[in-house]
């Protein structure tokens, strides 16, 4: 759910002015086919952590779901082992456990992601890692771990208010994650130790890289994110922030600097999802590096998101951006974009508030530099989730399906089992 809020804060603020059991004999894993429409397409289900995290407190609830998860035809599980908190659900020599959430609190002597691994490999599924980045905080419960360790002082997002005032994204208990600065060394540093310590020491297939941004567009306005502006665009930037844009009655309006700016954030998140592919795939060569961001790109260059390919000519299209925008696009860095399609409509070639458009817009925008998966979100589709799987099987390279909580709540595994069966894929 957190995702799926700040996601809509995101299009919000844009569109004002500014997300136990198992045979005997281990089956192989499923393999990805290429080429041949026919065979089997990559259907992956998310179990993310938060909204899980006392169910799956259970090894025996954890083994019974991804055996479930292999009944229904699912080839893939994401599992999700860094939330908003900043702290980890797997064996981490420097990331504090996670062992509450909400008025839940536990505390596990096994290894959480090597047991999905192991109930992954006796039901032949294949096991994609997610983590969030930048997020190490719940502002709203003032919890996590940059309220904990006063090392991230000083390195968490400065907003700039629509007051013209600036704050620390902390202090701030309306946003859904407190976000550390993407400029800071040391946050670089321990979003990539996190990647080498997770990819080396487990066997997972895949690696998702989620809330790999910005809050958004109020963020992020710290000095060292202006050192490294100014150093980007060669001048000085005088009237900070307000040259880059400021409020008026309510109102964002765009400073001189305000292009530049838009691209200058993109190419930080671009630079990021190139050496997170390269540190990954130093260590294993074959891991497959995915994306997930939402469907609606003409927002997301609040976030500094821009997954489409270098081809597509952004300023072509969109009044925000610059001519070189386009070389912020980060789709040849990766093995496949799971486009957030989290829209109720399913059908509508023409209607840009559906799963179709969006997956027709994501193939334009992508022109072919890397896989396009249709996900869906599950809450969206009580009564017909069996089309929209059908529908993103069909029109897309693969699936994914968030989240299992709704999947369980709603009982939608027979409808989940007709869509996959019915697609053919």
């Amino acid at each position: 759910m957190n995702r799926i809020l700040i996601y809509l804060y995101a299009l919000l603020a844009v569109c004002f002015g500014l997300q136990s059991s198992a045979c005997s004999t281990e089956s192989k894993p499923v393999e990805e086919t290429e080429g041949d429409e026919s065979t089997a397409k990559p259907k992956y289900l998310w179990f993310d952590a938060e909204a899980n995290f006392e169910r799956f407190s259970n090894q025996d609830s954890i083994a019974y779901y991804v055996k479930k998860a292999k009944d229904v035809g699912f080839t893939d599980i994401v599992v999700d082992v860094k939330p908003i908190y900043g702290k980890a659900l797997y064996k981490s020599t420097f990331i504090p456990e996670l062992t509450t959430v909400g008025d839940y609190s536990r505390t596990i002597e096994w290894d959480y992601l090597q047991y999905f691994i192991d109930q992954a490999k006796k039901n032949g599924l294949r096991v994609t890692v997610s983590t969030t980045f930048f997020p190490a905080g719940h502002p709203g419960n003032q919890s996590g771990l940059v309220y904990e360790d006063p090392k991230w002082d000083g390195k968490t997002g400065i907003e700039y208010t629509s007051n013209n005032e600036l704050m620390d994204i902390r202090n701030d208990k309306s946003k859904v994650a407190a976000f550390m600065n993407p400029l800071d060394p040391e946050v670089r540093k321990f979003v990539m130790d996190m990647v080498r310590e997770i990819v080396t020491k487990y066997d997972v297939q895949g690696y998702i890289l989620d809330y790999c941004r910005f809050s958004g567009i109020e963020t992020e306005f710290s000095e060292t994110t202006r050192r490294a502006f100014e150093e980007y665009i060669g001048e000085k930037v005088p009237n900070f922030p307000k040259d880059i844009f400021y409020y008026q009655n309510g109102q964002k309006v765009d400073g001189r600097f305000a292009k530049k700016w838009y691209e200058f954030r993109a190419m930080v998140i671009h630079d990021y999802v190139k050496e997170i592919k390269e540190t990954a795939k130093g260590i294993k060569p074959d891991i497959k590096i995915e994306y997930w961001a939402a469907s609606w790109y003409n927002a997301l260059y609040a976030n500094g998101q821009n997954w489409a390919s270098k081809k597509y000519d952004t300023h072509a299209e969109h009044t925000w951006a610059t001519e070189n925008y386009k070389n912020a696009g980060f789709a040849e860095h990766l093995d496949a974009f799971q486009i957030g399609t989290y829209l109720n409509t399913i059908y509508g070639k023409n209607d840009p508030e559906s799963i179709e458009y969006g997956l027709i817009r994501g193939k334009r925008l992508l022109k072919g530099d890397t896989k396009l998966y249709g996900s869906i979100y599950a809450l969206n589709h009580k009564d017909n989730i069996e089309q929209a799987i059908d529908l993103c099987l069909k029109e897309s390279e693969g699936l994914m399906v968030f989240d299992i909580v709704q999947v369980i709540g709603f009982n939608q595994w027979d409808a989940i089992k007709r869509g996959i069966e019915n697609s053919g894929f």
